[in-house]
């Protein structure tokens, strides 16, 4: 976004100052890696073309060895639901007590960045609360079989932590996901990837505010998807971001992610250079999105 623009519309909103962490933990840095894999393996079409579950959840790429080392296997998988292409599944990692619920990104993210509509739209979230669109009708095709499945594994194993996840458009779906489980009285953390904004400051605030310590945003250097919508147009981030500051192909440190709060901050992704490296969106702790094959216009 031009400076000039960006200024304009910040005097006449009120940003929320940012506080900066000089690192982030090793636990926290071991979690945000975890997440990832899990995020990538919801490319692959292995783990997500079973409705019926049952798959040992695996890449065939070799982007997911911590996940593919231990007991992790789907109890519902989703693929293309209906006039969008939400994908992903609902898995159980019987090693770290765990139930997963991973959304895989969109082959038309090239579609989402030059698109210069982004039409907002009621949601039942919040009162009052509008969302973008096209991210909102995704998870509504979605929802149904999605929350039921992840409300049976997690009542199923009552010790686990439940975690949504999900990389690129996958990270806006999982915000809606994480907001409607939560509401429903089921606690669960939120780990996205190169996730864009999905809404106004009313929403956003309201799904980070839910838990204030289970909301991990990831970013990555000049990634321009988490740009979008712009701010200009009212669209605001969930908080905390975690912001990755290596380069492309390069697994970061924990001295690498910087923490950062505020649903509007100059720092982090938002305050890099204005440009379109679709290769950082595709590079977290790994190349996310090896496994969707050529549709993924990202992969490296």
């Amino acid at each position: 976004m031009p400076r000039p623009l960006l200024s304009r519309w910040l005097s006449r909103t009120p940003v929320i100052n940012s506080s900066r962490y000089s690192a982030i933990s090793e636990s926290d840095y071991s979690n945000l890696n975890l997440f990832e894999q899990f995020s990538a393996a919801a490319y692959c079409p292995n783990n997500n073309n079973n409705t019926a579950g049952g798959t040992k959840i695996t890449c065939p790429t070799g982007n997911c060895p911590l996940v593919e080392s231990s007991d992790v296997t789907s109890v519902y998988e989703f693929q293309n639901s209906l006039e969008t292409d939400v994908t992903g599944y609902v898995a159980v990692d019987k090693t770290r007590s765990l139930t997963v619920l991973a959304f895989r990104g969109s082959s038309s993210v090239r579609n989402f960045i030059t698109d210069a509509n982004f039409p907002v739209v009621p949601t039942d979230i919040c009162d009052g609360c509008t969302a973008h669109g096209g991210f909102w009708k995704s998870w509504l095709e979605a929802r149904q079989g999605v929350t039921a499945a992840l409300k049976t594994a997690a009542a199923a194993n009552p010790s686990n932590k439940v975690v949504i996840t999900g990389h690129s458009l996958g990270g806006a779906i999982a915000d809606f996901a994480a907001a409607e489980v939560r509401k429903s009285g089921v606690a669960a953390q939120l780990y996205t990837y190169g996730a864009p904004r999905i809404a106004g400051k009313k929403l956003s605030d309201f799904i980070t505010n839910q838990d204030t310590n289970g909301n991990f945003r990831v970013t990555h250097l000049n990634d321009p998807v988490p740009r979008l919508p712009p701010i200009a147009l009212g669209f605001v981030h969930i908080s905390p971001e975690y912001y990755i500051s290596t380069g492309n192909n390069i697994v970061p440190t924990a001295n690498d992610i910087t923490k950062y709060t505020g649903s509007i901050n100059l720092n982090g992704n938002t305050g890099n250079k204005p440009g379109l490296d679709l290769a950082a969106h595709g590079w977290y702790f790994s190349n996310v999105g090896a496994c969707g094959g050529d549709d993924f216009e990202f992969k490296n």
